[in-house]
């Protein structure tokens, strides 16, 4: 089978991180020609999604006692070639955010190939549904207090309610631009502010859940179904436990109540056609759902001794259009 990823440029990928990564190599080790490109690289031509991809050959990472063991020249990849996607078996949808003017654009192409003959993981309007901040707000039950909103007075009417929140700019990744407000901040309005480009712009406002000090669990889901977790735990004085800005990584089991979770969010998953999936809880509340390019694969396999990219390739093989 043929497998096209759509990535960040490859040199700027971390091998014992990525999740992509992961992916790659698992498809790589069980036979599969993997090629990649970035959106930049991709037309539609005679109303067909197009791309001119370069094979990837990786040197599959070994684990070690401390984590994964770097190499220096961990891929090579071959000259450009145009292809029509639909010649793919699947593609995989895996640049970083922002979701930008360019990378909508690019979901705009994607949905010009042909579903009957390719999957394309996730789907370019399932990416375009799934703010990542915001789709979590239709699953009420288990989502904290939350606020979406322009306005400074809107925003402080909340923080006064409850003493402390969390502010997240709506289109951040990796713990970036999130803030801890306190009722009383001198700061408050200049941090509101900025944050809001002066009310241009909404952002979330979350009621702080003290058990982020405990951890930010992040639990990777593949077709609705969580495949496992890693718990990710802020170090020194550093509020937030995304692994970007330093956080520990731990060991970590899906609870009861995290299971429901799960439950409560994949039917809707499935009916936007977001396959692999990373949610954030914490405390029991589901803060984010991730789409675009959720991560933990290498860190859940480093603690658990599993293989999650085999286990997706496993899935995409068994779902592909071309094997039904």
């Amino acid at each position: 089978m043929k497998f096209a990823f759509i990535l960040d440029p490859i040199e700027s990928l971390d091998p014992g991180h990525d999740s992509t990564v992961a992916m790659m190599e698992a498809a790589q080790q069980l036979g599969h020609e993997v090629l990649i490109c970035q959106p930049q690289h991709l037309s539609v031509v005679e109303g067909k999604a197009q791309a001119t991809l370069q094979s990837v050959k990786l040197t599959p990472l070994e684990l070690g006692e401390q984590g994964w063991l770097r190499i220096p020249n961990w891929y090579e990849i071959g000259e450009r070639q145009p292809f029509f996607l639909e010649e793919m078996d699947a593609i995989f949808m895996r640049k970083d955010p922002p979701v930008n003017v360019p990378y909508l654009y690019s979901t705009y192409i994607l949905d010009y190939i042909d579903p009957t003959k390719t999957l394309v993981m996730n789907a370019p309007q399932g990416l375009r549904a799934a703010n990542e901040k915001m789709y979590a707000l239709q699953f009420k039950n288990v989502i904290p207090e939350t606020i979406v909103s322009h306005s400074k007075t809107v925003i402080r009417h909340f923080l006064e309610a409850k003493g402390k929140a969390v502010l997240k700019p709506l289109g951040g990744k990796a713990g970036e631009g999130i803030l801890f407000l306190q009722d009383g901040d001198p700061n408050f309005n200049s941090i509101i502010e900025i944050s809001t480009q002066n009310s241009l712009v909404p952002v979330m406002v979350q009621e702080y859940l003290p058990a982020a000090k405990e951890g930010d669990k992040r639990i990777i889901l593949l077709d609705g179904q969580p495949l496992g977790a890693i718990n990710r735990i802020p170090t020194g004085s550093e509020f937030r436990g995304n692994m970007a800005v330093g956080g520990r990584v731990a060991a970590t089991e899906i609870t009861e109540r995290e299971y429901q979770i799960c439950a409560e969010v994949a039917p809707k998953l499935r009916e936007d056609g977001l396959y692999f999936v990373g949610l954030d809880v914490i405390g029991g509340y589901l803060t984010e759902v991730n789409v675009t390019s959720p991560t933990g694969i290498r860190e859940i396999d480093r603690f658990s001794n599993t293989r999650l990219g085999v286990q997706v390739i496993e899935w995409v093989e068994k779902n592909a259009p071309s094997k039904n």
